[in-house]
């Protein structure tokens, strides 16, 4: 425990020296339990339980289980704060957690699941989860994991999105899985899911980004190449890829904030007829459409389905 947390503060420290772009951010999950030792690798509920403390810290924070928190609670003197009974994956059990931050913060309970993933993010959270090799061949594997370790990769480097890391992401590689409770477990908005299909000199990657409140496909995406540069062909996919998915979060997040309906008939009509004229994508229409916004807006300021911005070319 001492570790964990010289370890935090020190990352802590750092960050506050550095552009937000080179810091580094860590969660720690510490339990006491017993293990099974085979072949050199370690298995069993003690170190599941430590994996699933490690999602539910908070950033620059270790999470702990009551079993550890019992051990060490007079000989520490961080204190920690009590973050009730979770109910975790492959766990029978609740497992009540404990919490602690570097930067001094108490840390939070996690929204209940009455509300949307992510919903106490500043910023809109995704995750990239394993793509799924389709084809027979089990070697093809290393390719699959590549592409999405490089999207997962590519996509942290936008400051504007947060983005779950490999480590939590992976952990549901080769799972029969349901989107929204992927999404409540490691409190995302959003979801990346794809596959991968060889055949012969041939290769077909799909791809699709889903919101996860709603459990919808907001965007899809399907590529064939022909198999002559394995690696090429890797970034060329992965740069189309992370290409995409900003703008089309920044855009699901905006159709988030434009849910709330209006109670005004006639500015539902007019944002209804402006969208129709918008479409057709002539310079009149668009003008005409612009004017409908406009009317929309004097009619019901707070639609936000009438802002101009949206028609913007």
């Amino acid at each position: 425990m001492r570790n964990a947390i010289e370890v935090q503060e020190a990352v802590h420290k750092r960050n506050l020296e550095v552009p937000e772009i080179e810091r580094l951010i860590f969660r720690v999950g510490v339990n006491l339990g017993d293990i099974i030792v085979e072949e050199g690798d370690i298995y069993g509920d003690g170190v599941n339980i430590a994996a699933r403390l490690q999602m539910l810290a908070e950033p620059n924070g270790v999470c702990i289980s009551d079993d550890a928190y019992n051990q060490v609670r007079d000989k520490l003197e961080q204190s920690f704060s009590d973050l009730g009974e979770r109910e975790v994956k492959n766990i029978a059990r609740p497992i009540r957690v404990w919490g602690w931050q570097a930067d001094g913060a108490a840390p939070r309970a996690r929204a209940k699941k009455t509300a949307a993933p992510g919903a106490g993010h500043k910023k809109p959270s995704i995750a990239v989860l394993p793509f799924v090799n389709m084809s027979r061949d089990e070697e093809q594997d290393f390719f699959t994991d590549g592409i999405t370790e490089d999207i997962l990769t590519e996509l942290s480097r936008f400051n504007d999105l947060l983005v779950i890391s490999r480590t939590s992401a992976f952990t549901f590689k080769g799972k029969d899985i349901n989107i929204p409770d992927v999404a409540k477990e490691l409190d995302v908005q959003y979801v990346v899911e794809g596959s991968v299909r060889k055949a012969g000199n041939r290769i077909r990657l799909t791809v699709q980004l889903i919101d996860a409140e709603t459990d919808q496909r907001i965007w899809a995406e399907r590529n064939d190449r022909d198999l002559e540069d394995i690696f090429e062909i890797q970034d060329e996919l992965t740069q189309a890829i992370v290409s995409i998915l900003p703008g089309r979060v920044e855009a699901a997040a905006q159709e988030r904030a434009e849910r709330k309906p209006t109670e005004s008939m006639a500015a539902y009509e007019c944002v209804l007829a402006g969208k129709r004229l918008h479409h057709r994508s002539t310079p009149d229409d668009n003008i005409r459409a612009q004017e409908m916004m406009d009317r929309a807006i004097e009619l019901d300021p707070q639609y936000a389905h009438g802002t101009p911005g949206r028609l913007v070319l």
